[in-house]
């Protein structure tokens, strides 16, 4: 019996050796899959990080453009705000011009504008009023020190028009108004009127 103990013991021993050595193994190759798969998830964390920074920086760069697009456009609608200020203050400021100064712009403007010397000239009820006899006397002079027969007359009709004139002969007129001047003078002085505002 006591051989028998002895032979199970043995077993036992030699059991657990073998045990101890697959445990062993076991954990050996344990951590070496851990340390492997450690490894490519650190590799894919670092990649997912890159790419991560990537997109962030691309999408920053794209915010940012986007940014600066709508700044420019936001300076650009401002300073073409600011042009048309300027435009339509100085239209007012004609407007506004009173006695020889304005009589002469009109002048000028129907004597430039007149190709016969027979043309009618319209102007608002105001001006008509005020300024309408004195301009065309004005203004067929000035056609006569050209050499153009001057027989300029002032139309019975007025026009709802801030200030200036219209030069009308049968169903052509020339508009002379302060609106249509400074639209004319707006499409060829625009760029340096924005120069002179924002240099």
């Amino acid at each position: 019996m006591e051989n028998i103990e002895k032979i199970i013991r043995r077993i036992e021993s030699d059991t657990q050796l073998e045990i101890d050595a697959v445990d062993a193994e076991t954990k050996a190759k344990c951590d070496e899959i851990a340390a492997m798969y450690a490894e490519k998830a650190n590799e894919q964390y670092l990649q997912a990080l890159e790419e991560g920074k990537k997109k962030c920086e691309a999408r920053s760069a794209r915010i940012q453009s986007t940014a600066d697009m709508e700044a420019k456009k936001s300076i650009l609608a401002f300073k073409q705000e600011m042009v048309s200020k300027a435009f339509d203050l100085s239209q007012q400021k004609l407007a506004e011009l009173k006695g020889e100064k304005y009589i002469n712009f009109l002048v000028a403007q129907a004597a430039s504008a007149a190709r016969y010397g027979t043309e009618e000239l319209v102007f608002n009820s105001k001006d008509k009023a005020e300024y309408g006899a004195a301009v065309v006397k004005g203004a067929n002079a000035a056609l006569a020190a050209k050499g153009i027969s001057g027989a300029l007359t002032l139309a019975d009709e007025s026009r709802d028009i801030l200030g200036g004139l219209i030069v009308k002969q049968g169903d052509i007129e020339t508009n002379c108004t302060t609106a249509s001047l400074m639209q004319l003078y707006r499409n060829e002085l625009a760029s340096q009127v924005a120069e002179m505002l924002f240099s």
